[in-house]
């Protein structure tokens, strides 16, 4: 079977437009899928040149296959079976400014250049005081970034027309504005010149964005991808897989969504959007608080009824009854985006939780409980009393949930050790939150609720000052402790 390549796809020869720096699986799926797109429809017209951030790992396949790779999307949509094969066309080319630093560095100066998009993960997004300008490999990607900007001042002669939109994707809040702090930085570090600086912040865009899209990458089992290769008729040593539901959201003091059509790109196709605004937090809370808050808040219970991954929880009825009744009656009455749109979105969760190419571990999900229940669900929690005067019981019973899977004082490698029958399974936390469970699960349950529930160090404050709270998780934890977790979901929420 042959082998992809450009003499089987026929790329469009395209002018340079986007730099890209990351070659991984989840830009390839997400941005790169959505140039392509929008190159199809008309409304770009637009090439990527990926720049490889990272020195180890190859590019031979890359070569190989004339940056010429396919996407498949699996999933479900509107509850539906949804499979989606797709040429990416649009990577013109890769470099690694590890081989060839001149050639990267050209790219700059590529007149049609107009964006910058980045994943160099968490971390990547940082100030070294230590960097020197003179320095070509060994620095941060935001020192590499102000290099690169200089090389394009200087190109153009500081020219506004040529300055770049930055679009970062690394998952940190704000990332636009970090990275544009760190470009700061660095022009003053090094002393560069003034011009340079104004250049930098009257005729370049950094913009702050929110992405959501699970990408599964590369097809591991042998069995699958073959049975992929015979499905397309050739073999890609570049395949790349993810679900269909996407969401780009990019704040930006300037609107750039006439150069950068990505929403137009995917109009039609159900569950995946790009959306342009000047404030993300809402969409950022509305993810953390539906997407996020639903599994911290039933992962802990399904795995203790007896479940290991979502979409098995899914099928489980009382579990995925459990869920919508959180999502859709105490999470979405307190978020400010507009109900249909939180409906909606709370709709896309639900089939991407059921999506059977994904298998979530629970255990997975599990890891620091305690500091997500803080940041996904305690404030739903508190939005709803707040709003209604009485406890969300299923958000309430999350917190028994917790401690009831916390409860151990068998202590392992980093871990505690919980039992689910004659299941071990690893809990995984902070050192203070580890020590605190052994050290108090095996009291009464209302001191070890009362201890629990006023750990301002774990949960920002007090919670036994909620009305009522303290009451409720001890009657929810007696009933886990005595009767079992699938007995005590039936008997409340059955």
């Amino acid at each position: 079977m042959e082998t992809l390549n450009a003499s089987m796809t026929h790329p469009v020869d395209r002018p340079v437009r986007v730099a890209q720096f990351g070659e991984g699986n989840f830009l390839r799926a997400f941005v790169d899928y959505m140039v392509d797109l929008a190159n199809e429809k008309g409304v770009f017209n637009g090439s990527v040149v990926l720049i490889k951030p990272i020195a180890f790992g190859s590019l031979d396949n890359f070569k190989k296959q004339d940056c010429q790779y396919t996407l498949q999307l699996r999933g479900r949509v509107n509850g539906q079976p949804y499979k989606e094969t797709r040429q990416i066309t649009c990577v013109k080319d890769i470099v690694s400014p590890y081989d060839d630093y001149d050639r990267y560095i050209s790219i700059a100066r590529i007149p049609t250049l107009r964006f910058v998009v980045s994943n160099t993960t968490e971390a990547g997004i940082v100030f070294h005081a230590e960097d020197r300008f003179e320095e070509k490999l060994n620095i941060t990607f935001p020192a590499k970034l102000t290099q690169f900007l200089y090389a394009r001042y200087e190109e153009f002669h500081g020219d506004p027309e040529k300055g770049l939109v930055m679009l970062p994707v690394e998952l940190i809040d704000d990332n636009g504005i970090e990275l544009h702090k760190d470009v700061l930085k660095y022009i003053d570090l090094w002393k560069l010149p003034e011009g340079f600086r104004s250049w930098v912040e009257d005729a370049c865009i950094f913009t702050s964005t929110l992405v959501d899209r699970i990408v599964t990458g590369w097809v591991r089992d042998e069995k699958e991808r073959n049975a992929i290769y015979e499905e397309i008729g050739y073999v890609d040593n570049l395949l790349d897989t993810a679900e269909p539901f996407a969401l780009w959201v990019i704040e930006s003091k300037k609107d750039i969504s006439k150069e950068w059509p990505m929403d137009r790109a995917l109009a039609g196709k159900e569950g995946m959007n790009v959306i342009f605004t000047d404030n993300q937090k809402p969409y950022k809370q509305r993810k953390v608080r539906i997407l996020n808050g639903a599994h911290t808040s039933f992962v802990l219970a399904s795995y203790l009824k007896g479940n290991d991954f979502v979409n098995q929880s899914m099928k489980d009825p009382i579990i995925r009854d459990f869920m919508m009744h959180t999502i859709h009656d105490e999470v979405i009455p307190t978020l400010t985006l507009p109900r249909q749109d939180l409906e909606d979105f709370a709709n896309a969760v639900v089939d991407r939780f059921n999506n059977p190419f994904i298998q979530h571990s629970l255990l997975a999900i599990s890891l620091n409980s305690v500091s997500k229940w803080r940041a996904r669900c305690l404030p739903s929690l508190l939005g709803y009393v707040d709003k209604y005067h009485r406890l969300p019981e299923h958000m309430t019973f999350s917190i028994a949930a917790l401690m009831a899977f916390y409860s151990s004082d068998e202590k392992g490698e980093g871990c505690l050790k919980g039992h689910r029958g004659s299941d071990v399974y690893d809990i995984k936390d902070d050192a203070a939150v580890l020590d605190f469970f052994a050290s108090e699960c095996r009291k009464d349950t209302r001191t070890f609720v009362h201890d629990y529930l006023s750990r301002e160090d774990f949960h920002g404050q007090d919670l036994t000052k909620i009305d009522g709270l303290e009451d409720r998780v001890c009657e929810y934890l007696d009933a886990i402790r005595r009767d079992g977790m699938q007995k005590t979901l039936e008997t409340y929420f059955g």
